[in-house]
């Protein structure tokens, strides 16, 4: 059964490697950090198998019976004034553990200035949207693998525009509890728009990820180690505020080699103090460094840290991201545990 599992998966992972990393997929809020923890890390960490409700939100096979009962709020301050948030919820409904979590994440793009073909000025709007989800998990047989699937109902609102769509994200966890190490493969947003904007089927940013992450032994410290949109390559194309030029005016493209393109699907993270009640982390996210990077110039792009403080029922975190010399984005969260 479990090699069964495990080929359709694979086979589902194949069939479906064609989407690229941005721009060009509706429902693009889906990929964002989901909670002041993952943004510490780097983003996008997907073997965190613990009380954090919100990586539910990532990696459905991550939801177990210690999520039971607790409730997760989280907000971003984000780039350009937007701001972005999400809810995640867990319930073990009996004493097999098995456990239903449900999410929400919500974005809100800000007023915009209207405009009609000759200039004339129409007021203004707004944009924004929101997915639903509900997701379960279930141990395969007595092994140490774990699936997981959360299924997705997406609104969309763009001006007078709107959009609705359905997904689905399915997880597979590895648990080594001897050595204390986790792997994760994931599939996520594969599904589909139920009505369009106008009228133009647009596909949903389709990505697969693998992780992996282990508590280091006699060392308060776990490492986390990412490779995002394994379903693109090559990820990275040249950017054209970098072509060169010699004394002649030949100019002369960025060249991103094999080196520079595996690097840039990385994401590293460390955890300190995982298991206490004040956590620090820290996460380096290789391609948003390299992309936002300017030349001759430090701006340390791609950093993240993060702190967290339990006091008695409530977690609350924080995060700093750094994208650009202009533009940071803030994470807050913040987890009460209802028993």
């Amino acid at each position: 059964m479990l090699r069964k599992i495990i080929t359709f998966f694979c086979l589902s992972v194949a069939s479906l490697t064609m989407a690229q990393v941005g721009g060009e997929h509706t429902y693009q809020f889906l990929n964002l950090v989901s909670s002041p923890r993952q943004a510490a890390l780097g983003g996008k960490i997907l073997t965190n198998v613990d009380y954090d409700v919100t990586q539910g939100l990532f990696n459905p096979a991550t939801i177990n019976a210690e999520m039971d009962n607790q409730l997760a709020l989280n907000y971003t301050s984000y780039l350009g004034g937007i701001g972005y948030g999400t809810a995640s919820y867990a319930y073990t409904i009996d004493r097999r553990s098995q456990t239903f979590h449900t999410g929400i994440t919500y974005i809100n793009y800000g007023d915009f200035d209207g405009y009609d073909e000759a200039g004339n000025s129409t007021g203004t709007f707004t944009g924004n949207e929101a997915a639903l989800s509900f997701g379960y998990a279930t141990q395969i047989g007595f092994s140490d693998f774990y699936i997981g699937a959360n299924i997705k109902l997406i609104t969309s609102k763009l001006e007078q525009y709107n959009s609705l769509g359905a997904a689905a994200d399915l997880g597979v966890l590895y648990i080594n509890e001897d050595i204390d190490f986790n792997a994760a493969l994931v599939i996520r947003n594969f599904g589909s728009q139920i009505t369009t904007y106008a009228g133009q089927n647009e596909t949903l940013p389709f990505e697969v990820s693998f992780g992996m992450s282990q508590r280091l032994e006699n060392v308060p410290i776990r490492w986390h180690l990412t490779l995002e949109n394994l379903q693109e390559w090559p990820i990275s194309t040249p950017n054209p505020a970098r072509i060169t030029s010699d004394l002649s005016g030949n100019q002369t493209s960025e060249k991103v080699g094999f080196i520079g393109q595996v690097i840039r699907h990385a994401i590293f993270g460390a955890e300190i103090f995982p298991e206490g009640g004040f956590n620090i982390r820290l996460g380096y996210n290789f391609r948003r460094g390299e992309e936002l990077r300017i030349i001759d110039q430090r701006n340390f792009s791609g950093l993240s840290a993060g702190i967290s403080i339990k006091m008695n029922k409530m977690r609350f975190s924080y995060t700093h991201a750094k994208y650009t010399s202009a533009a940071n984005a803030n994470f807050f969260g913040l987890q009460i545990d209802l028993r």
